[in-house]
């Protein structure tokens, strides 16, 4: 009699349990400030090979492999549109260097470690060590911002790896193909006919949609409404054309589509982003499960120390090797060239093209195909939780961390805002005011406040300022409508737990009144900008105080009935602004930021 783990479960059950499991795996690793693929690896493993539970081969059947290459198509899409040649221009000689030098170079260090330590053949090692390249954006940047590095070394690792993401997945396509046609075709003409025709066709057809789509959207013969499910469809459609001239040349055509799209300066570039975002966590998430839960025991347990040798190697070695080499005779200092050679963690990407591309070479009876996925859970996973753990001591060690605190941006640069950020200076919090008007940060400079002048949304500030240093915003100025439009574009990146907002004069009306979608939360007493400034300008300051066991809550309370608490600052930092509802917390070491001096009559708008 057959068994419940024979017979296998119904694929509308597996494909709730992968969904539940990735998106789970995804919430849960936020929730414990730990990489997501982890958690997503020890899931997808646990219901795969160590309880059987899913066996997307046998569950899902002959859709396995097409689910997974078209998730890969949208992912690599992803990494194309991430690709904007303007931020390329004005980036560091380091990040050329490591993307026209090391992208190569480590290409075929990967390559021979593969080969001569994994002892795979050389089609295999070829294939997998372009993939290889790849350093993964979506585990440098919660890793980056969790070590708050100094503005240089954390743009070159960030550029490296947005950049080599696409340039990875390439590399892997071009070895992929010169493998496949080598193992098809009659003779070196033809091989080198194949190759050209897939090449060309690929490019050709990835660049007229990424036009095709630019030009339809800029007129807008297509409705703002049906712009994504376009988007999707012409994704969908290249990759299986191009892919039916050529296999996977489709991903080629997709990343190149991207690319195009990335560069076209569309106005409606922020509803694509947000779908190509959140396709990428259900797919990201989906693909990890399944390639995870897809692996035998069997090829498990034939991991052995050449494995581990393997790993060493390319952490220790191919990496450092590829950085300091790309880097020499630079302006780089010693130190930034240390960190990025011993940091480069491989994310999702890697995995889900490994995957793919094992399977791939597997049916071209290469035997090592079948090692290409193994190979890469080990070196994802090792060096996920090496660097996850070892990036800040590093980064403190070589003296890189920018800040151990994260910062705040006051967005505004009015008497209020300007005595904020000096007391949250003074508590050695970093935080900057900026602000359009260049006469309104005169107060700021003369307290010696950090500041920037220009509009906190223009791409420029994105590159002037090290964001990775703040954690927090709050849109101070005079301008309700401004506000809330700088509170509501920032919260998808900042999180809209952090980003907060003065009240707008007529918020109370219901002609005036703003759906919850749309700005900040409300900080301190919840009062509009005239109100904290008529109070500076009635005397008012901001004071902190340090509670005791002697000194409580309570007791501040009755020391300061007029006081309005602004945040509370723990023993190790944690800043927490508070809202009109919310209550400080108590304890000892616990500081207070507030407004002292009467509160003025509060006018009815």
């Amino acid at each position: 009699m057959a068994t419940a783990t024979d017979v296998g479960i119904d694929p509308v059950m597996g494909f709730a349990l992968v969904g539940a499991l990735g998106v789970g795996s995804q919430w849960l690793a936020w929730r414990l400030r730990m990489p997501a693929i982890v958690v997503m690896l020890a899931a997808g493993l646990l219901v795969g090979p160590v309880l059987g539970v899913l066996n997307p081969s046998r569950d899902f059947g002959a859709l396995m492999q097409p689910m997974v290459a078209i998730a890969v198509a949208i992912i690599l899409f992803e990494g194309g549109m991430t690709l904007n040649f303007h931020s390329l221009k004005d980036a560091a000689v380091g990040v050329r260097r490591l993307v026209l030098i090391g992208a190569p170079l480590g290409w075929l260090s990967s390559a021979a470690a593969l080969h001569y330590i994994a002892g795979l053949g050389w089609e295999a090692s070829a294939v997998f060590g372009g993939i290889m390249i790849v350093t993964g954006p979506t585990v440098i940047a919660p890793l980056l911002r969790q070590a708050r590095l100094k503005r240089r070394p954390g743009k070159l690792l960030q550029w490296e790896a947005i950049v080599n993401d696409p340039v990875g997945a390439l590399a892997a396509v071009l070895a992929f193909e010169v493998v496949i046609v080598l193992q098809t075709a009659t003779g070196p003409g033809d091989a080198v006919a194949d190759i050209a025709l897939g090449i060309a066709v690929a490019s050709g057809m990835g660049v007229a949609a990424g036009w095709a789509l630019a030009k339809s959207f800029r007129m807008a013969w297509v409705p703002e409404y049906m712009k994504v499910p376009v988007l999707f469809v012409v994704l969908l459609t290249v990759f299986a054309l191009s892919d039916a001239v050529l296999h996977e040349s489709g991903l080629l055509a997709v990343t190149l589509m991207g690319v195009f799209i990335a560069n076209a300066d569309l106005p409606s570039y922020t509803e694509m982003r947000r779908f190509k975002e959140h396709a990428t966590v259900l797919l990201v998430s989906g693909v990890f499960i399944l390639l995870a839960a897809n692996m035998s025991r069997e090829v498990l347990l034939s991991l052995d120390w050449t494995t581990l040798a393997f790993v060493i190697a390319v952490i220790l070695l191919a990496r450092p090797v590829t950085v300091l080499v790309s880097l020499a005779f630079s302006d780089v200092p010693w130190a930034e060239r240390l960190l990025v050679a011993f940091t480069g963690p491989r994310g999702v990407v890697l995995v889900a093209v490994a995957g793919l591309f094992g399977e791939r070479l597997t049916e071209l009876g290469i035997a090592d195909g079948a090692q290409v996925a193994p190979l890469a859970f080990a070196l994802v996973a090792a060096s996920v939780v090496l660097h996850g753990f070892t990036l800040s001591p590093l980064a403190k060690l070589l003296g890189l961390n920018a800040t151990d605190r994260p910062g705040v941006i006051i967005v505004g640069g009015s008497q209020w805002a300007t005595a904020l950020a000096d007391a949250l200076g003074k508590m050695d919090l970093p935080v900057v005011v900026a602000d359009p008007n260049h006469a309104h940060l005169r107060g700021a400079r003369e307290a010696g406040v950090e500041t920037f002048f220009g509009d906190i949304l223009a791409e420029v500030a994105e590159d002037r300022l090290d964001l990775v240093r703040y954690e927090k915003i709050i849109a101070a100025t005079d301008n309700d409508a401004y506000n809330t439009l700088v509170a509501t574009d920032l919260a998808p990146e900042f999180g809209r737990e952090n980003v907060f907002q003065l009240r707008r004069v007529r918020d109370k009306s219901t002609r005036h009144a703003l759906p919850a979608s749309l700005g900040g939360r409300a900080i301190g007493a919840n009062e509009t900008y005239f109100e904290v400034n008529a109070r500076m300008a009635g005397g008012c300051e901001f004071r902190i105080t340090k509670l005791s066991a002697e000194f409580t809550l309570e007791n501040w309370r009755e020391t300061h009935p007029e006081a309005v608490a602004i945040a509370d600052i723990g023993p190790a930092g944690q800043l927490r602004f508070l809202g009109p509802d919310d209550a400080p917390r108590d304890g000892d070491g616990i500081r207070l930021l507030a407004m002292m001096g009467k509160r003025p009559e509060r006018q009815q708008a």
